[in-house]
């Protein structure tokens, strides 16, 4: 058991971060449990831009240049994964193909204009609504975005190929450990906005919500879930987050 925990945490931070971490074992196993301790990965993360963010703030920088280097520094320390499976996902949705025809879309190396476009406007709502959140805010959006994976990997949610980093993810995670994962993370965005507990919550829940959409659209259309899809969700989570912790 305690083999199996460490493979799964190292599994989750090689996958999710740049930090080079010995490989440990990689199988389904391992897999259940990086998807379950996403989140915890994204919340690191989350602190790491927001120490980044409040420190060019504090430099002097102003907010829009200082959100926007956040934002990058966040595509940096996941290598972009993220965004490419955003863009790959967006060409094949707006491809109006499906089955094979859209995964066929996907494995192809160049972005077509309907990924340029969502990496653009994906980018600037981030940097935006950071220019106004607070660190906590960030925290949690950034676990968010990784409490996404945990939802659309959870038992029952099929593979779309019989191969590649989906089909040893999907469908892993058992309901009782998402149900604690959401509930965490849910508990840590209580902070997002000062003096009102409820809105980082409420976010999360609509954060999840918009994974759900996305992860049952994609399944119709692709036949399951992609490590594009994947990275699909952990960006729409994000951006949500961000978005509704800056309302009012």
């Amino acid at each position: 058991m305690t083999a199996r925990v460490l493979d799964g945490l190292r599994l989750a931070v090689t996958t999710l971060t740049v930090l080079p971490l010995r490989a440990g074992r990689v199988d389904r196993s391992a897999a259940a449990v990086a998807m379950t301790v996403a989140p915890a990965v994204g919340a690191l993360l989350g602190l790491a831009l927001a120490g980044l963010h409040e420190g060019l703030r504090a430099a002097g920088s102003p907010a829009l240049v200082a959100a926007g280097v956040t934002v990058g520094a966040g595509a940096l320390l996941t290598r972009g994964l993220h965004l490419d499976g955003l863009a790959d996902t967006v060409d094949a949705l707006g491809s109006y193909r499906s089955g094979a025809a859209a995964l066929e879309i996907m494995k192809k190396p160049d972005i077509g204009p309907f990924g340029v476009a969502a990496l653009a406007v994906t980018f600037l709502i981030q940097a935006a609504a950071v220019t106004e959140a607070g660190p906590w805010a960030i925290v949690a959006a950034w676990a968010t975005g990784r409490l996404a994976l945990t939802v659309a990997c959870r038992r029952g949610v099929p593979a779309a190929r019989p191969d590649g980093l989906g089909a040893m993810v999907a469908s892993t995670v058992p309901l009782a450990a998402l149900l604690v994962a959401a509930a965490a993370v849910a508990g840590l965005a209580a902070a997002a906005v000062p003096g009102r507990p409820w809105q980082g919550p409420a976010a999360v829940l609509i954060a999840l919500f918009a994974v759900v959409l996305l992860v049952r659209h994609t399944v119709r259309r692709f036949g399951g879930v992609t490590g594009d899809v994947l990275g699909a969700a952990v960006e729409t989570a994000t951006t949500v987050v961000l978005v509704v912790v800056t309302l009012g």
